[in-house]
């Protein structure tokens, strides 16, 4: 069983923490001791969770064997020092259920579900059926990232997993007029996190959410402090000065680079000395004269 009760979730999910990102040797396979050293990073940085997730653990790239066992690594070497969040890879019903076992099993915390739904093939009642099947093994986490072009059925889902289930936790990818939905409706009776950057848990914090993926926390996590010490303290305008300086910018030049942001990622991990920036093909990996370019651009902003 896992270590938390419901306070406990909600605590662990409160401020920034890490979603872990995969890394690789240049040969495609994976490189388990950057894992471990980026492991280290965060949680001494403050990361007070690890969330495996299908996008930035690179799922995508790796068989359904590899995520068992990068699971299986993460709980092993994170040893207690912080929650650990497993995720799935939109499976099946009956998949879902039996990685949540996997998953307890293997000592995590927390499972994140994320059903597959190609050509509008799921409705509310499934997904119900669904998330209640998982969460009849393990506590349950929903990412709103299953709900893109259903958003209507999406809202209604939790609506209903709020009244029918003890607990649960939502990791909120769609953010905007569905995060401060989301928020209202949910965050007196279940934790409610939002992904990506500063400024979308911003958007949503008035209207409850208890902490963000920071990308920062991975490689300089003084800024990801500092803000969370702005949002502590009731000062928004210094919460949104650091987004300003610090995250704008960083992210107008991750989301022009070639490969995208995650590229980038692995990129700056590199640079910090925690993980190399290879990433398995069809995937792009920056070439040496990106990281260049990327170095000196880290240092002007002052991350390096």
């Amino acid at each position: 069983m896992s270590r938390y009760d419901h306070a406990g979730f909600r605590t662990a999910l409160t401020g920034p923490f890490t979603s872990h990102a995969v890394f690789f040797n240049q040969d495609g396979s994976i490189d388990y001791q950057a894992m471990k050293c980026a492991l280290d990073f965060a949680i001494q940085g403050g990361s007070r969770t690890i969330m495996l997730t299908y996008g930035d653990s690179l799922y995508s790239l790796l068989s359904d064997r590899e995520v068992g066992e990068m699971t299986k690594a993460v709980v092993d070497h994170t040893k207690g020092r912080a929650m650990v969040i497993a995720a799935d890879r939109q499976w099946a019903t009956p998949q879902a259920v039996e990685f949540a076992k996997f998953a307890k099993e293997a000592g995590a915390d927390m499972v994140m579900a994320l059903p597959p739904n190609w050509a509008g093939s799921v409705t509310t009642e499934t997904l119900v059926e669904h998330y209640t099947a998982v969460a009849s093994h393990m506590p349950l986490m929903v990412v709103t990232a299953a709900f893109s072009g259903i958003q209507g059925i999406g809202l209604k889902t939790l609506e209903i997993l709020r009244d029918k289930l003890p607990f649960f936790a939502v990791k909120d990818d769609l953010c905007g007029a569905f995060g401060r939905k989301l928020g209202s409706m949910l965050h007196e009776k279940c934790a409610v996190v939002s992904g990506g950057q500063k400024q979308n848990h911003l958007d949503i914090h008035p209207y409850g959410c208890d902490g963000y993926l920071s990308t920062f926390i991975c490689f300089k996590p003084d800024f990801a402090k500092a803000y969370w010490q702005a949002i502590q303290a009731d000062n928004i305008p210094q919460a949104a000065g650091i987004i300003a300086k610090y995250e704008a910018p960083f992210w107008d030049m991750v989301l022009t680079s070639p490969g995208g942001f995650d590229a980038v990622i692995h990129g700056i991990m590199e640079l910090y000395g925690l993980a190399q920036r290879w990433r398995r093909k069809p995937y792009y990996s920056l070439n040496d004269k990106e990281m260049a370019s990327l170095k000196e651009f880290m240092k002007q902003q002052g991350h390096l």
